[in-house]
């Protein structure tokens, strides 16, 4: 693996490559990130990983601060995936001049998180776009356990770069339902075990928030007593129509947004 911290040393490395695929992450590298690089791996000829911290995306300077950093651990365990390429950029090589303010979104980027956390999926969107000129890659590898950052970063490629596919991989989950998340690091036993809980209640109620036996409101009390401490949204979307209105097949998930202490927990079921 070749372990690369210069624009000049990436642009040498990925020039000619003609289907590099892309895994942008930032660090604290877990089983979810690992799928997203073996599929990237098995349907790439060269792969590149990226760790980069993306401080404009944070809303709360506290939540960047405390973000998990695990540098050493992350290099050996894409070094054992024989990763080719790991891009470790600083904060002056993607943002020479600063963030952009320039960057259009889908208005699906104002509704579920976007409504609670303003300019953060533009920062999302700014990071990857820079990204995408340094590496200029084939594909671009994104889990659906952000579905709201894959849909939007999905309209953005598909407006912007024809040659460019952004593929959407499955949510792999923890043994006892927990989506995969750097911010699990941040989680005690207890939470882990509140979250948990969480997931099977959505599971268990999903049919009859479809067929509208229960509503939003008593979700949202069942969740203050499993013991989150906030609850951002709790909304049924149909994720085939969140960008294109005509698409006649349903798939209905389930978007949760809600706190266990300060760390925020997100999915979609």
């Amino acid at each position: 693996m070749k372990i690369i911290t210069t624009k000049k040393q990436l642009t040498k490395f990925v020039l000619m490559q003609k289907n590099l695929g892309f895994v942008p992450t930032m660090g604290a590298i877990h089983i979810g990130h690992i799928s997203l690089i073996k599929k990237s791996i098995k349907q790439s000829d060269k792969t590149i990983v990226t760790i980069f911290i993306n401080k404009p995306q944070f809303n709360k300077k506290n939540d960047f601060l405390k973000y998990p950093r695990m540098l050493n651990k992350d290099i050996s365990i894409l070094a054992k995936l024989k990763v080719n390429y790991l891009y470790l950029p600083s904060k002056n090589q993607i943002y020479p001049n600063g963030p952009s303010n320039n960057i259009k979104i889908s208005a699906f980027g104002k509704k579920l998180c976007g409504k609670y956390r303003p300019g953060h999926f533009q920062a999302v969107v700014d990071v990857i776009d820079r990204f995408i000129k340094i590496i200029k890659p084939a594909k671009i590898y994104l889990g659906e356990k952000d579905m709201q950052q894959l849909k939007i970063i999905e309209h953005f490629v598909s407006k912007n770069y024809s040659n460019i596919k952004v593929v959407g991989c499955k949510t792999i989950r923890e043994k006892n339902g927990i989506a995969c998340s750097s911010r699990n690091f941040l989680l005690s036993l207890n939470e882990k075990k509140i979250a948990s809980r969480i997931y099977k209640y959505i599971k268990n109620i999903k049919k009859k928030l479809l067929m509208k036996q229960i509503k939003l409101i008593k979700i949202k009390k069942k969740f203050y007593k499993l013991g989150v401490n906030k609850v951002d949204y709790i909304q049924m979307l149909d994720i085939n129509k969140i960008i294109n209105q005509h698409k006649k097949n349903k798939k209905f998930k389930i978007f949760i947004a809600y706190y266990l202490r300060s760390i925020r927990i997100i999915d979609n079921i």
